[in-house]
């Protein structure tokens, strides 16, 4: 396989991932994500926001989100967000310093 077919593969399974957890499983919500598989919705959108950066485009956090979520955060997350539980915010401050704070 060429390079440039690898890359539009990747961009391809990456699209698909992204309407899955936008559209197909708005249900899922970013804490249980993050807690059980170390990234969420909002990391996609930190490394979309990296990768651009990287290419000398600057995109804040913001901007990033919107551009992976297709919409606001507030407007996600008067959507489809719900409360987390004592116990699951718990468990992301564990998840979160794991996969994110301690890998900077």
């Amino acid at each position: 396989m060429d390079k440039q077919t690898e890359i539009e593969i990747q961009a391809a399974a990456f699209r698909r991932l992204q309407k899955h957890l936008m559209e197909d499983r708005t249900d899922v919500q970013n804490i249980d994500l993050m807690n059980m598989a170390g990234f969420c919705r909002n990391c996609l959108a930190r490394w979309y926001q990296e990768a651009a950066n990287e290419r000398g485009i600057e995109m804040d956090k913001n901007a990033a989100r919107e551009a992976y979520y297709g919409m606001t955060m507030a407007e996600w997350k008067a959507n489809y967000q719900t409360e987390a539980s004592a116990e699951k915010q718990a468990a992301f401050e564990v998840a979160f310093k794991e996969n994110v704070t301690d890998k900077q």
